[in-house]
């Protein structure tokens, strides 16, 4: 069966879905139900649009046949209150996005850092004694920090905010996983320029650049990019960011956001399934339901 076959649901057909409102955005449904019919499964994934989030939850306990949620705005901080069991990062990160169904059981997990850790590897950037700035203090930005610091590699991170309390929240979150990892909190103005010059990595945790008002905006304003340096946009719509063009033309090593989002997936699909899931067939689904999009 083809990743664009419809969908076949029976009676034994198991299913995932996202959670949010709004999702009629998401891209996971194409993700997933093109990794599921890939790999030869009996499941289905759909999006609903949920306002109650308690009778949602509700409801998935008593169906036999749901396996797990993917969960987005505005419920990946509300979620917590209603789980079983809560991951110890995510307890640390204070966000959800992955619940997993077990005898009846809610376990609540984050795939966003595991995710970029995953697409920062796979664009060859090396993390080991690297200096990371991170612009943004959000949902994505706690998460990405956090796998970061947890692994131990990086010998520096450095964060950039507009809200001098969620930096200083973040920064101080950060320094109590990691003893061999220097945190650093400032703020765009009096340390983003100073800060960029030494990074080894940059990260864009912020909406600038993303498809709407902001779309011209570059994340590291004024900031003068070396071929040295690697630049991880977590915006992908549109794929090539100002931020992005900025770095393509320095000759600088790209993460594309795009392979966060799917490499998330990616592990949600084996914990649901307990399979390895089919990366290309999931590549290829998440491209050309952007490209259908345009």
């Amino acid at each position: 069966m083809s990743a664009e076959s419809p969908l076949s649901i029976r009676a034994s057909t198991q299913l995932c879905a996202v959670i949010g409102n709004p999702v009629l955005h998401s891209l996971s449904p194409a993700m997933h139900n093109a990794a599921f019919h890939a790999a030869g499964l009996d499941y289905a994934y759909l999006a609903f649009t949920v306002s109650d989030l308690a009778g949602c939850l509700t409801g998935m306990r008593a169906l036999e046949g749901f396996q797990g949620l993917s969960v987005t705005i505005p419920h990946k901080i509300a979620i917590l209150s209603y789980l079983d069991e809560i991951e110890e990062s995510a307890l640390k990160i204070g966000s959800v996005n992955t619940v997993v169904k077990k005898d009846e059981k809610l376990l609540g997990t984050s795939t966003d850092g595991a995710g970029a850790f995953r697409a920062i590897e796979n664009a060859g950037v090396s993390l080991k004694d690297a200096s990371v700035l991170f612009a943004g203090t959000g949902g994505a930005a706690r998460a990405v920090a956090f796998a970061l610091c947890t692994s131990g590699l990086p010998r520096k991170i450095m964060i950039v905010g507009r809200s001098a309390e969620k930096v200083e929240a973040l920064t101080r979150d950060l320094e109590t996983v990691s003893s061999s990892v220097e945190v650093l909190g400032g703020s765009f103005s009096e340390n983003l320029l100073a800060w960029a010059e030494e990074s080894d990595l940059l990260i864009n945790a912020t909406p600038l650049g993303m498809h709407g008002a902001a779309e011209q905006e570059n994340s590291f304003p004024g900031v003068g990019l070396r071929a040295d340096q690697a630049v991880f946009d977590m915006v992908y719509r549109p794929e090539n960011t100002v931020l992005v063009q900025e770095a393509k033309k320095q000759g600088c090593k790209i993460v594309p956001g795009l392979d966060m989002l799917l490499y998330q997936a990616v592990i949600q699909f084996e914990l649901w399934t307990g399979a390895c899931a089919p990366e290309e067939a999931m590549r290829q689904a998440l491209n050309n339901a952007l490209r259908s999009r345009e």
